[in-house]
């Protein structure tokens, strides 16, 4: 499982994460704190920091360490298992946690993550610290690393326009639809999918309405001028050759208008 820290106190990064997407947070308790101003400071309820800190009584002492909940967006390839996993809770949990309805995520939906004591892993500080001391070796050395082998003038190594080649033109069935573009955030508009995922909750979340005979519910695709995105809604005029984008204003949807894409499923 990874692990990853982040001290509220200092505003600091443990160096060498790279569970980037994960905001897990601790908190030192001061002298003249209570659980009232950490949990108003911080958007939750002391009820909360008391269930997830398995405390036995309100009264916090200084130099006490509280772990606060945690926010997971969800990015390209993810899956409510794998995220599970990543964090030690159940898909049930974060159904419930999230008022999920289904298993379908999308591509960037925030997940709160409740109750989870993240410490950091011994190993990882060693890597880390290994890694701080590493930066002072010879450029010799830093040229065996793929991620520095583009040269000062700007100019991408190998390895990386393959990655750049990769994200345009991922691997998968293509097809040529024409699509449109859609926001919760108008009126009459409920905001929940028809796989449940809330686009009011979630207004940056990449999600495409699809005709479910053409392109499956759940399935990840990447959408020319759009990028990657889960299908997860279905629409009364999205039939056969056509798509519905979701934007987050209604300004947006006007902007994007009416198009001929290029749509991959990748998954």
């Amino acid at each position: 499982m990874k692990k990853l820290v982040a001290s509220i106190a200092t505003g600091a990064m443990i160096a060498g994460a790279t569970f980037t997407t994960a905001s897990a947070a601790e908190y030192e308790v001061e002298k003249g704190d209570n659980l009232w101003g950490i949990a108003d400071e911080y958007n939750t309820t002391v009820d909360e920091l008391v269930e997830i800190n398995e405390l036995n009584t309100t009264t916090i002492q200084p130099k006490q360490t509280l772990f606060i909940n945690d926010t997971y967006t969800v990015e390209k390839g993810d899956t409510l298992i794998g995220i599970g996993d990543e964090y030690d809770v159940s898909v049930a949990d974060l159904k419930d946690w999230n008022n999920i309805k289904s298993d379908i995520i999308a591509i960037g939906q925030e997940l709160e993550i409740k109750g989870v004591n993240i410490e950091q892993d011994e190993t990882t500080t060693s890597e880390s610290s290994s890694n701080e001391s590493s930066s002072n070796e010879s450029s010799s050395n830093q040229s065996n690393e793929p991620e520095q082998t583009a040269s000062n003038t700007g100019g991408e190594s190998n390895t990386n326009q393959e990655q750049s080649s990769s994200q345009d033109n991922p691997d998968g069935e293509t097809m040529t639809v024409t699509a449109t573009a859609y926001t919760a955030d108008c009126d009459g508009c409920s905001g929940i999918t028809s796989t449940g995922v809330d686009l009011n909750a979630n207004p940056d979340a990449n999600v495409i309405a699809v005709d479910p005979d053409v392109i499956p519910l759940g399935s990840e695709v990447y959408i020319e001028g759009y990028g990657y995105a889960t299908a997860a809604d279905v629409g009364g005029a999205i039939n056969g050759d056509k798509i519905d984008v979701h934007v987050p204003t209604e300004d947006e949807a006007m902007d994007w208008g009416v198009r001929t894409v290029d749509v991959t499923i990748v998954e």
